[in-house]
């Protein structure tokens, strides 16, 4: 008799075991992706700090100097976007990632003999890019992008050696 109750606890048991367990995991997910609200101050709208603010001009001006400088579609804030991207990438070997955002470059119609012009211009000023820090690569893919011409400067050439007198002999 005892074990005729168990089985049909064990019976009853299991699938509101396996359905809770169902639920439990189905209600961590939707958390887990839903994420935090953003913050907002005290009038209800989202706070924005400054360095944001500051980086997002910095862009900014970044793309208006780029269409300025340059005629055509290069100019173009999706092609510098996309551009330096696939220049950035190629720079770090990511050829893969880099041959993606390649097809998103043509698809906008965007030149790509200026990705060509733009890292043979990194290239021959390999020199001057820290590789510890980001900003002197971006800002030498920015400048490549503005004028992929870019000379590179010659190095100071060596000081001509001291004549040293040699050693006399004498007859």
């Amino acid at each position: 008799m005892r074990r005729g109750v168990l089985q049909l606890q064990n019976a009853v048991l299991r699938p509101l075991a396996v359905s809770g367990l169902a639920l439990l995991i189905g209600i961590g997910s939707a958390t887990a992706q839903s994420g935090a609200p953003a913050a907002a101050d005290q009038s209800g709208k989202p706070a924005a700090s400054a360095p944001d603010a500051a980086t997002s001009q910095h862009k900014t001006d970044e793309f208006v100097e780029a269409a300025q400088a340059l005629n055509g579609p290069a100019g173009n804030p999706e092609c510098v976007w996309l551009g330096r991207r696939v220049v950035r990438l190629m720079w770090r070997d990511d050829l893969d990632t880099a041959f993606r955002h390649l097809d998103l470059y043509d698809r906008f119609g965007c030149p790509s003999g200026h990705i060509q012009a733009t890292f043979r211009c990194l290239i021959l000023h390999a020199n001057s890019i820290d590789p510890k820090a980001a900003d002197s690569l971006n800002g030498r893919v920015q400048a490549c992008w503005i004028n992929p011409t870019l000379q590179v400067a010659a190095p100071p050439a060596p000081a001509p050696a001291a004549a040293v007198p040699g050693p006399t002999t004498s007859h």
